[in-house]
């Protein structure tokens, strides 16, 4: 055994370990456990790229609309199903072409390098949720804004454009989509 040899690899292999470790926990970190999907920290520098070089990009907001309501009559279990339905649905509605992202709660996000149908999204996102044989009733106010009404291609800007258009879609009613 050549013990100098020994001691000097057994730091190199403890701190391999322990970088793994820390990149593992990093990806987990950019990624919401219950759907999956990019959490704000993994999503803005994606969703900054494809606003900077995507003229057609579109940014939504989502909020599922009376949430607290379906976790107070049908349990935190039929919540979180609500919450995964509506991640999967925002995903098919982005496709290959955008990046969803849960951003806490019942709040949602996503960008696109391309305009798509907003109305179908709401469509989709309206649907109602089967959890353990009850369809649960779901609804989201979805806020959109487009690059070209920006002055410049910021997420900041387009963050507060697609809320100031998902609040004026809450009050046009709930189930609405509103364009900035």
């Amino acid at each position: 055994m050549d013990l100098p040899l020994i001691a000097t690899a057994l730091p190199a292999l403890g701190w391999a370990i322990h970088g793994g470790v820390l990149a593992r926990r990093l990806a987990e970190a950019r990624r919401d456990p219950l759907t999956g999907l990019h959490t704000r920290a993994g999503w803005t520098t994606r969703a900054e790229r494809i606003l900077s070089t995507s003229p057609a990009a579109l940014v939504l907001l989502v909020d599922l609309d009376d949430f607290k309501a379906i976790n107070d009559t049908h349990g935190h279990a039929a919540g979180d199903a609500v919450l995964v339905a509506t991640a999967d649905r925002l995903s098919a509605w982005c496709g290959r072409t955008g990046i969803p992202a849960r951003l806490g709660g019942d709040e949602f996000t996503a960008i696109t390098r391309h305009t798509l149908d907003t109305d179908a999204l709401r469509v989709a996102l309206n649907q109602p949720v089967d959890h353990a044989g009850t369809l649960i009733p779901v609804g989201a106010s979805v806020g959109v804004c487009h690059r070209t009404d920006l002055p410049l291609p910021s997420l900041t800007d387009a963050l507060s454009a697609a809320d100031a258009a998902m609040y004026r879609a809450k009050g046009h009613g709930r189930r609405n989509t509103h364009h900035r």
